[in-house]
């Protein structure tokens, strides 16, 4: 007999084998109809997939409300596309149809080249498909005759995943619609009506499995949604996004600049991008001092043998720059990481108990070898530099440390407005060999991890195992902007491997007069400069804050006869320590506040004969319009306190 325990604490009992499907016909029609899926004892399963004949489970059934549910239907969406594709085109190869954030792409090799207008006769096809409501058909085998089917259709790309990629597998799964079947291991939702809405998005190249060195694959990506409602929401959104884009508001607003004669994902930051990077670094640079942080500074590159040490080498080779070999036999790299050379500060001197906490910072440059199709503006580049710090301590004062710097992430977040976040732990999945240390001392760093986030009542908490560093276990914030995207961006990380005597071996004296292990915290509230910037472009769309506004204030002549006072009132701003600059062209009131305007100068101070005669300046806002005439040291001590509060509008 078989006990199946519902989320509610009911039990049903089965004499006879069942699927998750009866179950919910048991309870009743409605919940049968809207059953997608079903996690039986946390595992994610499809709604017909057979119970235990006998024992007990736990079972849950996945309905449209659930958090699963969309990404299962998109799934099933990026099947329903393959088979649009492979009706349409000749001689499709499959490569993998995974889902993404906001919607699913499949990978093919077809001589056809897929272009936006085939993607009216795709979606046709597509509905019609979904119209015909055929059941997606879960079908087990051995991998040996996987493999031999895969050869039979004509599909060389899947017989070299299952002969390769899934060579340690005794059996694999398909799921099989109508004509079409392909390997995949699920689940799916019953039926293809269950996709309310969908569309296509874009074509772009790929490679097989991601290497550059093997053929190259179209990937075609789409998005779907429970209902048309929920798909024009998120077009909406989209359309938002890519006004936002700040690639193109970079270039529109100079920002920053990437020439490929410098090099591909390293950004060159123009003037105006470089006031706001600056303003950022003194921000994070005033609290890291209030905060006993001593800065530090170390090069951008270094022996292959210290990152041997750390573990970064061979770690990161993937991601790396390759070596460079000098005549002496030596090898160096640029760096991929900050944390070594700020470990070889701490062992420039015996160190004791009572030197920690020592709080090392360092907005420090590193490198990265991304490959070129996932570059992206400033937000996937190959140099970028980090608010880094690093925290040697000892056990006891380990949580404290780990607490400020948590604290310090959410201020900064705060201070930007960036208040809709969460906080995901990333732990280490102990099925994994890229992660270094002892099994131990992973174990007691998640548990203290664990203990402070949850202390501190963190937005959002939950656990990702198989996503910490390879030293240890982190805790990233995910934040939204202002249309609901998430980006990652700080991080604090626990490490109690690098310290140990397998890697740098670090010491201190205790009160004991013995020698103790330090404990390590890596903490970057922003992350990458790069990428935070890249972020506050996209949200603020380049309107930034006036704190961080390149140019906060900006003169205004009626006529050019007022040339001169607006020339002192410039000159005045400027001595209070505001970014202002004068227009004293021959155009049009109308048109220099247009301009000013287009280019999001925060105030514009307006000067014509009253002004003049007064000795005020008439200030409008570029959110409020007019605001008022007004002397101008209440003008500028109302610019003042808006930049000493760090307001955000």
């Amino acid at each position: 007999m078989l006990t199946v325990n519902l989320p509610d604490g009911s039990k049903l009992e089965y004499q006879r084998r069942v699927r998750p499907i009866d179950v919910a016909a048991d309870i009743g029609p409605a919940l049968a109809k809207a059953t997608l899926a079903a996690v039986i004892d946390d595992r994610l399963t499809g709604a017909d997939t057979l119970l235990p004949a006998d024992g007990s489970i736990s079972l849950r059934l996945i309905t449209k409300k659930d958090p699963e549910a969309l990404e299962i239907m998109r799934h099933t969406a990026a099947h329903v596309m393959a088979r649009a594709v492979m009706r349409l085109f000749e001689g499709v190869q499959l490569a993998f149809g995974p889902t993404t954030g906001d919607g699913f792409y499949y990978d093919f090799e077809l001589e056809h080249s897929i272009s936006e207008a085939d993607f009216p006769k795709i979606e046709a096809e597509m509905a019609k498909i979904i119209k015909e409501d055929e059941p997606l058909e879960r079908v087990e085998m051995d991998r040996i005759e996987a493999a031999k089917l895969c050869k039979d259709l004509g599909q060389t790309l899947k017989v070299e995943h299952i002969e390769d990629g899934l060579a340690e597998e005794d059996s694999v799964s398909f799921y099989r619609q109508g004509e079409f079947i392909d390997l995949c291991r699920g689940p799916h939702v019953p039926s293809p009506k269950a996709i309310g809405a969908f569309k296509l998005l874009s074509v772009a190249g790929a490679y097989w499995k991601g290497d550059a060195s093997r053929q190259q694959l179209q990937r075609l990506y789409g998005t779907a949604w429970f209902s048309k409602k929920e798909l024009k929401a998120y077009l909406e959104r989209m359309e938002e996004a890519r006004r936002r884009d700040h690639r193109l508001l970079g270039k529109q607003h100079e920002l920053f600049l990437i020439d490929p004669a410098v090099g591909s994902g390293l950004v060159l930051w123009l003037p105006k991008g470089a006031v706001v990077r600056r303003e950022l670094e003194n921000f994070i640079h005033a609290e890291l001092i209030k905060s006993g942080y001593q800065i530090v500074y170390t090069p951008v590159i270094g022996n292959v043998h210290l990152y041997e040490t750390s573990g970064h080498f061979p770690y990161y080779s993937d991601s790396q720059f390759p070596p460079i070999e000098m005549s002496d036999g030596e090898r160096y790299l640029l760096r991929p990481m900050n944390c070594p050379h700020h470990i070889k500060i701490y062992q420039s001197k015996p160190r004791s108990y009572r030197d920690l906490p020592l709080r090392l910072a360092e907005f420090g440059t590193v490198h990265r070898f991304e490959q070129s199709g996932e570059l992206s503006g400033m937000t996937r580049v190959r140099g970028f530099t980090q608010d880094d710090a690093h925290i040697f301590c000892t056990e006891d004062q380990m949580a404290d440390e780990f607490r400020g710097c948590i604290e310090m992430t959410r201020f900064v977040l705060g201070t930007l407005g960036l208040n809709d976040y969460r906080v995901r732990l990333g732990f280490r999945d102990p099925a994994s060999d890229k992660y270094v240390g002892k099994s131990e001392d992973w174990d007691r760093a998640e548990t203290a991890l664990r203990q402070v986030c949850e202390q501190m009542d963190l937005p959002g908490l939950d656990i990702e195992v198989g996503e910490a560093a390879f030293y240890g276990p982190k805790a990233d914030f995910v934040a939204a902007d202002c249309i609901g995207r998430e980006w990652q961006l700080g991080t604090v990380q626990l490490d109690y491997n690098l310290p140990g005597p397998d890697r740098f071996d670090l010491e201190y004296v205790g009160p004991d007069n013995r020698p103790h292990r330090p404990v390590m915290i890596h903490r970057a509230p922003f992350g990458s400069l790069e990428r935070f910037v890249g972020m506050l472009i996209e949200h603020f769309a380049a309107a930034f804050p006036l704190w961080l506004a390149p140019e906060q204030a900006r003169v205004l002549v009626v006529s050019q006869k007022f040339e001169q006072y607006g020339r002192d009132v410039e000159r005045r701003l400027i001595e209070s320590g505001l970014r202002a600059s004068g227009d004293y062209r021959a155009e049009k009131i109308g048109a220099k506040i247009r301009d000013a305007q287009l280019e999001l100068v925060p105030y514009m101070f307006v000067i014509g004969g009253r002004e003049v005669d007064s000795g005020t300046v008439a200030v409008r806002d570029r959110r409020q319009g007019d605001i008022g005439t007004m002397s101008l040291e209440e003008a500028v001590e109302k610019l003042l306190a808006e930049i000493r509060a760090k307001t955000v509008r």
